[in-house]
C-alpha cells in the first residue's frame, strides 16, 4: 500500500467550495483512492486547515478525519528539538519560512520514510532536503 503525506493546503481545497485548487485536488484524491493509497498527516496540518476553513466546512473536515479519511500521526515533545532545528534551517529572514505544520510533515517523512506529498506549497517542499539528501516527491 502506498502512503502519501497530506499538507494543509489540499485539505482546505477539498473542503472549501470556492477554492481555486478544489477540482485539481479532488481529482488527485479520487485517482489515489483507486490505488488504495493511505493519506498521512499531522495534527498541526489539521489545525491549520481547520483555522483556514469557515464553519460548517471546518466541521466537515473534522468529521472526515474522525471517519478515517486521513491517518493523523502524533509526535512527542521530544521530537520538537528536531522539528525546531529544521524550521531554523529552512527559514531565511524576510524571504521564506518553514512553518510548524510543514516541519511536522518533514518529521513524518524522516520517521516513516514516506517522501511522496500532496501539497499546494510546491516552492517550499521542492527546496527541502531530508537528512539523507532525498527530496520530496510532490504528487
Amino acid at each position: 500500500m502506498q502512503n502519501i503525506l497530506l499538507d494543509a493546503g489540499p485539505l482546505v481545497a477539498t473542503f472549501s467550495p470556492t477554492d481555486v485548487h478544489r477540482v485539481e485536488v479532488e481529482n488527485k484524491l479520487a485517482r489515489l483512492a483507486t490505488t488504495g493509497c493511505r493519506l498521512l498527516t499531522t495534527w498541526p496540518c489539521i489545525v491549520e486547515a481547520s483555522y483556514l476553513l469557515a464553519a460548517p466546512r471546518r466541521f466537515e473536515l473534522l468529521k472526515w478525519v474522525e471517519l478515517g479519511g486521513v491517518v493523523v500521526y502524533p509526535f512527542e515533545p521530544s521530537h520538537l528539538a528536531d522539528i525546531v532545528g529544521w524550521m531554523r534551517r529552512y527559514t531565511e529572514a524576510d524571504k521564506t519560512e518553514m512553518d510548524f505544520a510543514d516541519a511536522t510533515l518533514y518529521w513524518l517523512a524522516v520517521d516513516t520514510g514516506v517522501t511522496s506529498i500532496m501539497t499546494l506549497d510546491r516552492r517550499d517542499f521542492a527546496r527541502y532536503r531530508l537528512p539523507d539528501g532525498r527530496s520530496f516527491e510532490i504528487v
